[in-house]
Protein backbone atom coordinates (compact mmCIF):
# COMPACT_ATOMS: atom_id res chain seq x y z
CA UNK A 1 0.00 0.00 0.00
CA UNK A 2 1.31 3.43 -0.93
CA UNK A 3 0.08 6.62 0.70
CA UNK A 4 0.60 10.10 -0.73
CA UNK A 5 -0.41 13.22 1.19
CA UNK A 6 -1.18 16.62 -0.29
CA UNK A 7 -2.69 19.92 0.73
CA UNK A 8 -0.17 21.26 3.19
CA UNK A 9 1.03 24.85 3.11
CA UNK A 10 1.52 28.13 4.92
CA UNK A 11 -1.57 29.72 6.46
CA UNK A 12 -2.38 32.31 9.10
CA UNK A 13 -3.82 31.60 12.52
CA UNK A 14 -7.57 31.16 12.28
CA UNK A 15 -7.47 29.90 8.71
CA UNK A 16 -8.65 26.52 7.45
CA UNK A 17 -6.83 23.88 5.44
CA UNK A 18 -7.76 20.48 4.06
CA UNK A 19 -5.25 17.65 3.75
CA UNK A 20 -5.76 14.69 1.43
CA UNK A 21 -4.20 11.25 1.35
CA UNK A 22 -4.45 8.96 -1.67
CA UNK A 23 -4.04 5.22 -1.09
CA UNK A 24 -2.99 2.81 -3.82
CA UNK A 25 -2.08 -0.85 -3.94
CA UNK A 26 -3.79 -3.53 -1.83
CA UNK A 27 -5.85 -1.02 0.10
CA UNK A 28 -8.80 -3.41 0.45
CA UNK A 29 -7.17 -4.94 3.55
CA UNK A 30 -6.87 -1.66 5.40
CA UNK A 31 -8.95 -1.61 8.58
CA UNK A 32 -8.13 1.88 9.87
CA UNK A 33 -6.43 5.07 8.74
CA UNK A 34 -5.16 8.03 10.67
CA UNK A 35 -3.41 11.36 10.56
CA UNK A 36 -0.33 11.86 12.68
CA UNK A 37 1.79 14.96 13.07
CA UNK A 38 5.28 15.71 14.23
CA UNK A 39 6.41 19.17 15.18
CA UNK A 40 10.07 20.10 15.18
CA UNK A 41 11.77 18.70 18.27
CA UNK A 42 8.64 16.86 19.43
CA UNK A 43 7.41 13.29 19.28
CA UNK A 44 4.94 12.20 16.67
CA UNK A 45 1.35 12.27 17.88
CA UNK A 46 -1.83 10.83 16.49
CA UNK A 47 -4.23 13.60 15.54
CA UNK A 48 -7.24 11.67 14.30
CA UNK A 49 -8.20 8.16 13.26
CA UNK A 50 -11.07 6.50 11.44
CA UNK A 51 -12.23 2.91 11.06
CA UNK A 52 -12.78 1.92 7.45
CA UNK A 53 -15.75 -0.26 8.41
CA UNK A 54 -18.38 1.81 10.16
CA UNK A 55 -16.49 5.09 10.06
CA UNK A 56 -15.98 5.57 13.80
CA UNK A 57 -13.57 8.39 14.53
CA UNK A 58 -11.28 9.47 17.35
CA UNK A 59 -9.45 12.73 17.91
CA UNK A 60 -6.65 14.10 20.06
CA UNK A 61 -7.96 16.54 22.65
CA UNK A 62 -5.85 19.29 21.14
CA UNK A 63 -7.78 19.20 17.84
CA UNK A 64 -11.22 18.03 18.92
CA UNK A 65 -13.96 20.30 17.55
CA UNK A 66 -11.50 21.92 15.11
CA UNK A 67 -10.39 19.00 12.90
CA UNK A 68 -12.52 16.47 11.03
CA UNK A 69 -11.24 13.21 9.57
CA UNK A 70 -13.14 11.54 6.77
CA UNK A 71 -12.73 9.00 3.99
CA UNK A 72 -14.46 8.63 0.66
CA UNK A 73 -16.74 5.75 -0.30
CA UNK A 74 -14.00 3.97 -2.23
CA UNK A 75 -11.83 3.96 0.91
CA UNK A 76 -8.92 5.06 -1.22
CA UNK A 77 -8.88 8.64 -0.05
CA UNK A 78 -8.50 10.09 3.43
CA UNK A 79 -9.04 13.70 4.39
CA UNK A 80 -8.35 15.99 7.31
CA UNK A 81 -10.27 19.24 7.45
CA UNK A 82 -8.55 21.66 9.79
CA UNK A 83 -10.29 24.79 11.03
CA UNK A 84 -9.32 27.59 13.39
CA UNK A 85 -5.69 26.68 12.92
CA UNK A 86 -3.23 27.73 15.60
CA UNK A 87 0.55 28.22 15.46
CA UNK A 88 0.90 25.11 17.63
CA UNK A 89 -0.67 23.07 14.82
CA UNK A 90 2.51 23.65 12.80
CA UNK A 91 4.00 20.26 12.00
CA UNK A 92 4.61 17.69 9.32
CA UNK A 93 1.38 15.74 8.90
CA UNK A 94 1.51 12.06 7.98
CA UNK A 95 -1.16 9.77 6.66
CA UNK A 96 -1.04 6.21 8.02
CA UNK A 97 -2.92 2.98 7.44
CA UNK A 98 -3.29 -0.26 9.35
CA UNK A 99 -3.91 -3.70 7.90
CA UNK A 100 -6.50 -5.99 9.45
CA UNK A 101 -4.94 -7.94 12.27
CA UNK A 102 -2.19 -5.40 12.89
CA UNK A 103 -2.02 -3.62 16.19
CA UNK A 104 -0.11 -0.66 14.80
CA UNK A 105 -0.12 1.44 11.66
CA UNK A 106 2.14 -0.26 9.16
CA UNK A 107 1.88 2.02 6.13
CA UNK A 108 3.01 5.63 6.12
CA UNK A 109 3.06 8.52 3.69
CA UNK A 110 5.99 10.86 3.24
CA UNK A 111 4.31 13.73 5.06
CA UNK A 112 3.15 17.21 4.17
CA UNK A 113 4.22 20.40 5.96
CA UNK A 114 1.61 22.61 7.59
CA UNK A 115 2.83 25.94 8.90
CA UNK A 116 0.54 28.30 10.78
CA UNK A 117 1.80 31.83 11.28
CA UNK A 118 0.59 34.02 14.12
Amino acid sequence: VQLVESGGGLVQAGDSLKLSCAASGRSEFISAMAWFRQASGKERERVAAILMHGGSTAYADSVKDRFTISRDSTRKSLYLEMRSLKPEDTAVYFCAARDRGNSGFNYWGQGTQVTVSS
